[in-house]
């Protein structure tokens, strides 16, 4: 049965890009990506902030945690994509600083292309900001998250206790066919982008990441994406038909348990759109602790009554658990992944 839900909600992947940012983004990105950008944008000027809180309030108690979107930028040549970098992450640490009452925290963004720049980003955007994490893409330029040069940026976040928030990176010249030059029907980005974060997570699981790393703390976007639907399938194909042929040690050299056991060490966002049963499939696998509100605003709430809020929430409150497990997802496990105030 739905219930009114009062308690402070926490949206916890919300996207912005601010207007220098933006700017920047578009005359330095290639043509896909700022085509691909730039309908997810909302930018900070003071008419495009005065829609979004009028859409917040009408959910109150609710504030957001900003995050840029990082799609396109490992196009962009390293020197470059340094600056766009620290000019996106002091614009929204600015906006959580002038608005504490509407942003909670933000996300800071790093140049994936440039390792050495990116992690000391990660600190200035830390340390000097207060930023309370970073957003990478699910692939930087086609290399797989699992590259060797990347495990310091791991090292460095398990030091801070802070997440790494992922989003998938897909382009609509990624064609479904090799027949073909784009991807039709937005497929790319409907079911591309979720099968995107499902590839990044089994490379997170058997490279050995998770084991190396047990601390780690990886949001996926979309609800952990294939992963709680496809339970019984990764289990019978990497936990049981692997397990005693001679082949299978490529699966298991790094792992010391069943790998089923890795996939559930991730964080997600509900950022399903709704669907109680989509949630509850989640729910299932991953547990209350392991789930994030999150509606990927604005996407779906440019209507008029904030459609994606409404069943985003909606679906939250029809969940058949406890009201103690909503309010983790609501509000506490926000606030525990990114170490906020109490």
């Amino acid at each position: 049965m739905k219930q009114s839900y009062s308690s402070l909600k926490i949206d916890a992947y919300a996207h912005i890009s601010p207007p220098k940012f933006q700017e920047a983004f578009n005359k330095l990105s290639k043509p896909h990506s700022a085509a691909e950008h730039e309908p997810r944008s909302t930018d900070a000027a003071p008419k495009d902030l005065e829609s979004r809180f009028q859409k917040m309030d009408r959910y109150e108690p609710l504030v957001q945690v900003l995050v840029m979107h990082p799609q396109g930028l490992p196009d962009i040549a390293s020197e470059k994509a340094v600056d766009l970098v620290r000019r996106g992450n002091d614009e929204v640490a600015e906006l959580v600083a002038r608005y504490p009452d509407r942003f909670v925290a933000a996300i800071a963004l790093l140049p994936m292309n440039d390792m050495d720049a990116a992690l000391k980003e990660a600190d200035r955007a830390i340390k000097d900001l207060g930023l309370r994490g970073v957003c990478i893409p699910t692939h930087v330029n086609d290399k797989p998250l699992d590259s060797p040069e990347f495990m310091p940026l791991y090292e460095k976040m398990c030091q801070y206790n802070l997440p790494i928030y992922t989003h998938p990176s897909t382009h609509f010249e990624d064609a479904d066919y090799r027949t073909e030059n784009t991807s039709k029907y937005k497929i790319y980005k409907v079911f591309g982008w979720p099968y995107a974060t499902t590839v990044m997570m089994t490379r997170f699981v058997f490279s050995g990441i998770l084991e190396r790393y047990p601390n780690l703390k990886i949001v996926t976007h979309h609800c952990g994406a294939m992963v709680p639907y496809f339970v019984e399938r990764i289990k019978e194909f990497y936990d049981v038909f692997l397990s005693d042929t001679p082949s299978s040690e490529k699966y298991r050299q790094w792992l010391t348990k069943a790998p089923i056991e890795y996939f559930k060490m991730f964080h997600n966002d509900t950022a399903l759109y709704g669907g109680t049963s989509a949630l509850m499939c989640a729910y299932d696998f991953f547990g209350a602790d392991h789930l994030l509100f999150a509606t990927d605003f604005p996407a779906g709430d440019t209507q008029v009554g904030s459609r994606n809020y409404r069943q985003t929430i909606d679906a939250i409150e029809q969940m058949d658990i406890s009201d103690v497990e909503k309010k983790k997802i609501f509000e506490d496990n926000a606030r525990s992944l990114l170490n906020l105030p109490i």
